[in-house]
Formats: C-alpha cells, structure tokens, sequence
C-alpha cells in the first residue's frame, strides 16, 4: 500500500528541483536518502525531509511492515505561485523579476520484486508438477 507526501509553495524555481527529482525517481528509498544527503544543491534538504515524511506515513498505514524494501514509485513537481517584483533597470525602466516556486508530491510504495519471484517460483512448480 503506498504513501503520499507533498510539499507545497517551497520557494525555489521547479527547474532547478526537478533536477534533483530526476536523481532520486525509482531508486530505493535508503539510496534516495543518501543520494540526497551527500547533494550539495539547496533544496536537497527540504526534498530528503519531504522523502522521510512519505516513509513515516507508510509506516503509519502499514504498520509492523517492513521498511527496506521501499521504493520511490513516483516523485513530480509542479510550478507553485510566481511572486512578481521589479527591479530598477538603466534610463528609468523597471525589469520584471519573477520569483518562482513549486508544489513536489512523492509517493513511495513496497517493492513488488519479492512477490514477483514468488509467483514466478509458484509457476515454475506447477510446471515441473504438470511434466
């Protein structure tokens, strides 16, 4: 069963996040974390945070489950509120400076590796049983 953890208006542009995003999409979840603690990139922190957070509400769903075999099933960010200012500029003109943030959703989930190859084991047997 997975879970969900989203963080909304984090005041930097969605570019520069998705940068980091595309790191850690479909890695596991420990590597995701370590990945993330060793970026030197700004939002790294509040991206290993909002990662911790998507582990601690699957914890609360599936309780007395096992948490290594976590994975980051999808991770995405969309573009927040832009803040508009101006910026004095030369002969009396102002430049437009958009100041742009984003919304970054997670969703992390068990791996599927594990009940994979015990179907596929399930089959092998009923196959050697059949011959």
């Amino acid at each position: 069963m997975e879970a969900i953890a989203k963080l909304n208006n984090y005041p930097t542009s969605p570019r520069k996040m998705r940068l980091l995003v595309d790191l850690i999409r479909g890695m596991k979840v420990e590597k995701a974390l370590a990945v993330l603690d060793h970026n030197p990139k700004h939002p790294a922190v509040p991206l290993r945070k909002l990662v911790l957070s998507a582990i601690s509400n699957w914890k609360q769903k599936n309780e007395g489950a096992d948490e290594s075999t976590l994975i980051v099933k999808t991770i995405f960010v969309d573009g927040a509120r832009v803040i508009k200012r101006m910026r004095p500029a030369p002969q009396g003109r102002g430049y437009r400076v958009r100041k742009r943030s984003n919304h970054v959703t997670v969703i992390v989930d068990a791996s599927n590796v594990t009940s994979k190859k015990a179907s596929k084991l399930v089959e092998n047997v009923e196959v050697v049983e059949a011959v």
